[in-house]
């Protein structure tokens, strides 16, 4: 890890090293001549498949990242979104044994369960068909031993974070140690699937018969803490733009009706998705938005829904 990060440059600002004690400086030339450097045009893309390599905390953080281009900018952000869901799958073998393991009878409701469509740093998706309706299924299982991965690579995390404010003066206005306690507890949010089921349900009670907007139906018989199975949902995700459009998808229109159901939930209901970006939206045939991975949600009291009004009035007003 350190040779990626000191070698590569790839996130860090012009003058990042300038006011580093002498023996930091030393060390990132030496890791720099050992380690092969990034072409300018592609570091992004090389960063995202080094990435990979780390782990599954540095994928989530790479993740977040890709949702960041005000902070290392839009070509880099893009190169990062290979990160969500191209990952490495696990094996059938494991599968079949967690599902076993979670599930009193899997194949009661879990039948013809596809090879992985997605696999991310969590969790992998399968495809599969309801054993008594015939119904297409969306199957989120977690990877193996996860649990015991993220709080290795986060303990780390959090020791980077204190030496790079400590040494890196610079680093602090992005505020890393901040930072990884945000990713720690929504990743660690992510390791219990029952919880993003209750999150599904809970949403699809306050937003009911709401117009342009749902989330898939849950199968809470076929799922467990560490498989997920929800109704197949059909649709082009929000960052393919290109599709979207020949689709015939308004897109000015989706933004806008994006933003009002994202302030409904936030200002209405106080329960919202809280990792709302482009890879964890889909855009059904008429144009439905339809919000899947539910694992990291946010909440606001009421006090708190009433000041953010309050400041949203100022601002439009």
């Amino acid at each position: 890890m350190a040779r990626l990060l000191l070698a590569q440059d790839a996130l860090l600002p012009p003058g990042f090293f300038t006011d580093a004690p002498l023996r930091v400086r030393l060390a990132r030339r030496v890791f720099t001549f050992l380690a092969p450097r990034f072409r300018e045009d592609n570091r992004g893309r090389k960063l995202s498949d080094r990435i990979r390599k780390l782990g599954p905390t540095y994928i989530k953080l790479g993740q977040f990242l890709a949702t960041r281009p005000d902070i290392i900018g839009p070509a880099m952000a893009h190169d990062l979104t290979f990160l969500q869901d191209q990952l490495p799958p696990f094996s059938d073998k494991q599968v079949q044994r967690i599902l076993a393991a979670e599930l009193d009878r899997p194949d009661a409701v879990i039948t013809q369960l596809s090879a992985p469509i997605a696999a991310a740093s969590v969790a992998q998706v399968h495809q599969a068909v309801h054993a008594e309706t015939g119904e297409m299924l969306a199957v989120k299982i977690l990877r193996p031993n996860i649990e015991l991965r993220l709080a290795s690579e986060l303990a780390l995390l959090a020791r980077l974070a204190k030496m790079a404010e400590k040494y890196f003066p610079v680093t602090r206005r992005l505020r890393p140690v901040d930072s990884i306690e945000i990713l720690a507890r929504s990743i660690n949010g992510e390791t219990d699937l029952r919880m993003e089921a209750a999150a599904l349900s809970e949403m699809a009670e306050n937003i009911g018969d709401m117009k342009g907007f749902r989330v898939p139906s849950l199968y809470w018989e076929a799922s467990g803490r560490r498989v997920l199975t929800m109704q197949w949902v059909d649709g082009v995700k929000a960052s393919n733009v290109d599709a979207l459009r020949a689709a015939g998808h308004d897109l000015s229109d989706l933004a806008v009706r994006l933003l009002q159901i994202f302030l409904t939930l936030v200002l209405r209901d106080g329960f919202f998705h809280a990792d709302m970006h482009q890879g964890n939206l889909l855009i059904g045939e008429d144009g439905t938005i339809i919000a899947i991975d539910l694992g990291i949600c946010g909440r606001l009291d009421a006090d708190s829904r009433r000041f953010l009004a309050e400041i949203l009035h100022g601002f439009i007003t």
